[in-house]
C-alpha cells in the first residue's frame, strides 16, 4: 500500500522512472512524467508518446517504478502490475479526469492511462541518514548544491 510518505513525494516529484523487460528479455527504463498516486492501492501514468514501454508491459506487464526527491533524498519504488487503458476503454473516462485537473491542455495529448498496482512498495533514503544527517540538513546542502547549478 501506498503511504502518506510516498504519495507525498508521488504528488511532488512525479517524474518515475519506470522499469520494464523487453520482448527480448532485456531490461529497460524509461522516465514518465504524469504520475499520480490513485489512493493507497496504485500509481498511474498518463502515456503520451512512449510505445515501446506500452510493448514491453503488454508483452509482461510487471513493472517497477522509482520516484525520488532530490532535496530530502528519499524515495519510494513501487512494484506492480501494469494495466493499460485506451481512450476507448470504458474506465478511461474514470480516471481521465485526474490528469485534465493536474496537467491542464498536457493532458489531451494521453493516449493511454498505464495503472499499476502498489503491490509492493519500499522506501529509499541516502546513506547520510544512516549517520545522523537530518532532511532538514539534506534538504539544505541539496537546494545549496541546486542554486550552484541553476543560479
Amino acid at each position: 500500500m501506498l503511504d502518506a510518505e510516498a504519495r507525498r513525494i508521488i504528488r511532488e516529484f512525479p517524474l518515475g522512472i519506470v522499469a520494464t523487460v523487453t520482448p527480448d528479455g532485456e531490461p529497460a527504463a524509461a522516465p514518465k512524467g504524469t504520475f499520480l498516486a490513485l489512493g493507497g492501492d496504485a500509481i498511474a501514468y498518463g502515456d503520451i508518446r512512449s510505445p515501446g514501454t506500452r510493448r514491453n508491459l503488454g508483452n509482461a506487464p510487471s513493472a517497477e517504478v522509482v520516484f525520488v526527491d532530490p532535496f530530502r533524498r528519499k524515495g519510494v519504488r513501487v512494484f506492480g502490475t501494469a494495466t493499460l487503458i485506451g481512450r476507448h476503454d470504458p474506465s478511461f473516462m474514470k480516471f481521465y479526469p485526474m490528469w485534465e485537473e493536474a496537467w491542464g491542455e498536457l493532458s489531451s495529448r494521453i493516449s493511454h492511462l498505464v495503472r499499476i498496482g502498489a503491490e509492493r512498495v519500499l522506501h529509499l533514503a541516502t546513506p547520510p541518514y544512516d549517520d545522523g544527517a537530518t532532511e532538514d540538513e539534506m534538504i539544505a546542502l541539496y537546494k545549496s548544491r541546486f542554486a550552484e547549478l541553476y543560479p
